[in-house]
C-alpha cells in the first residue's frame, strides 16, 4: 500500500479512501491504467460535516461511524492485495476544529489521508471530467457534502478552480432561511472566489451524487431508454424547470425514482437550488452528468502524458475483450481485416467499429440462444466513457447482429441513433460475423485470407480451399445482399 503515486504499471490494483463531507467511501480499481474496471465500491454516511455550521467540530458520532468504515476498509485493502492507495480528506476534515484529531486516529486505522484544499478539490474533479471527456472545455461543478467545487476547463487542462463553502449539508440551513438567503450566500462566495466567468455559453459538467440523482428524475420523467446517467445532458432551461420540481415533491416520490439513493433524498431541495444557482450564474450551452469526479481525478493526474491521451473507450473495449476472447488481439485483426469494406467511414464511425471489434469474442461462452443479448448487453451498458447514447447504441447493434441476433434494429434501438446509423453498425456485425467464422476464433486464417469491395462484388480471398466453407461462404453472401452488392469467392 505504498507504491507512490507514478509507479504505475498496467493491470495493477488501486484504491481510494475518499472522507468526503457527507459519506467515507473505498473503492478498487484494476485493469487498464486508463480506464481501470471498478472491483469494488463500498461508502458509509458518516456524515463528519453534520455538526459542522453549528459547532465547527465533526461530531463523535460521525466520527466513530467513519473510524470503523476506515478500519474495515483497510482490512479490505489488504484482503484485495491493493498495489497503491490514495487517501483523501475534503471540506469537513480541512475545516473542523478537531480535523487534525480526526485525522491522527484516521492514521492509527492505516491511512494517511491527504486533505485535499477547495482549489486542489476543484482540480481534481476537472481532471475526472477530462478523463472522462477528453478534450472537454467549459465548466465543472462538484458538489459534495461541505462545498461546491468549480473548475473551468480549456486546452486539455484545468485553467481555474475554485471552492464554495456551500455543500448540501452547509446549505440546507440557508435555505431553511428562504431561496434569497442562499442565493445571496452563493453570489458572496461565488464573487469572493475570483472566478473568472466569460460570456461565452460553454458546457457545464456535473459532478457528485446529488446532482446524478438529479438527472435520474429527469431521465424517469422522459422515459430516456438508456439507465447510464454518465454523458446525460439536459438543456439548462430544463435543468432549471427540473429544479423548481425537485424543490417541491415529496421526498416518497423521489425515492421511487429508479438509481436514486435514500441517503441523497434528504437534500435534494439543497441539491436542485444550488444547481439552479449555478446555472444562472454561468448560463451554460448545456448541461452534461459526468460518472467520473474527483477519485478518477486522482487517478488521472497520476498518468503520464501519453497514458492520458490514449483514448479511454478503446482502452476500455479492448480490456475488456482481452479478459474474454479467444486470443490476444482479436479486436485489432477483426478491424483491420473488415477495414477494406468501410473505406468511407470517417473517424468516429472507425472508432466505434473498433471498439465493437474490441467486443466481438465477449459473448462465446454465452448460451448459445443468448449470445446476441449478452452482445447487446456488453455494448449498450457497458461502463464506457468517451462515448453518447448514439454510440452505445451502435456499438450494442454491432454486436447484436455479430452474435447472431439478426441485421434489423435490437428490440428498442433506434431511441438514440438513427436508421442510417442502426444500419450502418449492423453491416459492421455482419462483416465481424464473416470475420468470426473464418477465422475459427484463431488469429492465423484472418492473415490467410481477405475481403474487399471490387465493381459491386465484395470479394473474399483465401490462401487455400480449406479456409473456406459453406457456412463462410454463406456469411459472406449475407454481408453482400445486405449493402446492395454481389458476393465473390477467390482461392490463390
Amino acid at each position: 500500500m505504498s507504491r507512490s503515486a507514478g509507479d504505475i504499471r498496467p493491470n495493477i490494483r488501486t484504491a481510494v479512501v475518499d472522507i468526503g463531507s457527507n459519506s467515507v467511501r473505498l473503492v478498487v480499481h484494476e485493469g487498464h491504467p486508463r480506464v481501470p474496471s471498478l472491483i469494488f465500491n463500498e461508502k458509509v454516511m458518516a456524515g463528519l460535516g453534520l455538526e459542522l455550521n453549528e459547532t465547527g467540530r465533526i461530531g463523535q458520532d460521525a466520527c466513530d461511524r467513519a473510524l470503523r468504515a476506515l478500519s474495515r476498509f483497510a482490512h479490505l485493502c489488504e484482503m484485495f492485495a491493493v498495489d497503491r492507495v490514495e487517501a483523501i480528506a475534503t471540506a469537513a476534515v480541512r475545516d473542523a476544529e478537531n480535523g487534525a484529531a480526526f485525522l491522527a486516529d484516521a492514521r492509527a486505522r492505516g491511512f494517511d489521508p491527504r486533505v485535499l484544499s477547495g482549489e486542489q478539490e476543484a482540480y481534481f474533479a476537472g481532471m475526472g471530467v477530462l478523463a472522462a471527456f477528453p478534450g472537454a472545455k467549459g465548466w465543472v461543478g462538484d458538489l459534495g457534502g461541505g462545498s461546491l467545487e468549480i473548475a473551468r476547463l480549456g486546452k486539455n487542462m484545468v485553467k481555474q478552480g475554485v471552492s464554495l463553502p456551500l455543500g448540501v449539508l452547509r446549505a440546507k440551513p440557508i435555505l431553511d432561511k428562504g431561496s434569497g438567503a442562499l442565493s445571496r450566500r452563493f453570489d458572496k462566495y461565488l464573487e469572493k472566489s475570483g472566478l473568472e466567468i466569460q460570456d461565452k455559453p460553454q458546457p457545464l459538467y456535473l459532478v457528485g451524487g446529488s446532482w446524478r440523482s438529479l438527472a435520474r428524475i429527469d431521465m424517469a420523467a422522459g422515459d430516456w431508454p438508456l439507465r447510464v446517467v454518465h454523458n446525460y445532458e439536459i438543456p439548462p432551461a430544463r435543468a432549471l424547470k427540473l429544479a423548481d420540481k425537485v424543490e417541491t415533491m415529496e421526498d416518497g416520490a423521489i425515492a421511487k425514482t429508479p438509481g436514486v439513493g435514500s441517503s441523497r433524498v434528504a437534500y435534494m431541495r439543497e441539491g436542485s437550488r444550488l444547481l439552479a444557482l449555478l446555472i444562472e450564474r454561468l448560463k451554460p450551452s448545456c448541461v452534461i452528468i459526468s460518472g467520473y469526479g474527483v477519485r478518477e481525478g486522482i487517478n488521472f493526474a497520476a498518468l503520464s502524458p501519453d497514458m492520458q491521451a490514449v483514448d479511454p473507450l478503446l482502452a476500455a473495449t479492448a480490456d475488456m475483450g482481452q479478459a474474454e476472447g479467444r486470443f490476444p488481439m482479436h479486436g485489432a485483426l477483426v478491424d483491420a481485416w473488415i477495414a477494406p469494406l468501410f473505406a468511407d467511414d470517417d473517424a468516429q464511425d472507425k472508432r466505434l467499429r473498433r471498439a465493437a471489434c474490441n467486443l466481438g469474442d465477449v459473448a462465446w461462452r454465452a448460451n448459445p440462444d443468448f449470445r446476441a443479448e449478452r452482445g447487446l448487453e456488453a455494448g449498450l451498458h457497458g461502463n464506457w466513457v468517451g462515448i453518447d447514447g448514439a454510440g452505445r447504441e451502435m456499438l450494442g447493434q454491432a454486436l447484436y447482429t455479430s452474435f447472431g441476433g439478426g441485421s434489423g434494429a435490437f428490440p428498442g434501438g433506434g431511441k438514440l441513433a438513427s436508421e442510417r446509423q442502426l444500419h450502418h453498425a449492423a453491416a459492421w456485425g455482419l462483416a465481424m460475423r464473416l470475420a468470426q467464422r473464418v477465422s475459427g476464433g484463431l488469429a492465423e486464417p484472418l492473415g490467410a485470407s481477405r475481403v474487399r469491395m471490387d465493381k459491386g462484388q465484395v470479394v473474399l480471398e483465401a490462401d487455400a480451399d480449406a479456409l473456406l466453407s459453406e457456412t463462410v461462404e454463406k456469411r459472406l453472401g449475407q454481408f453482400a445482399s445486405f449493402v446492395g452488392l454481389e458476393a465473390r469467392v477467390s482461392t490463390g
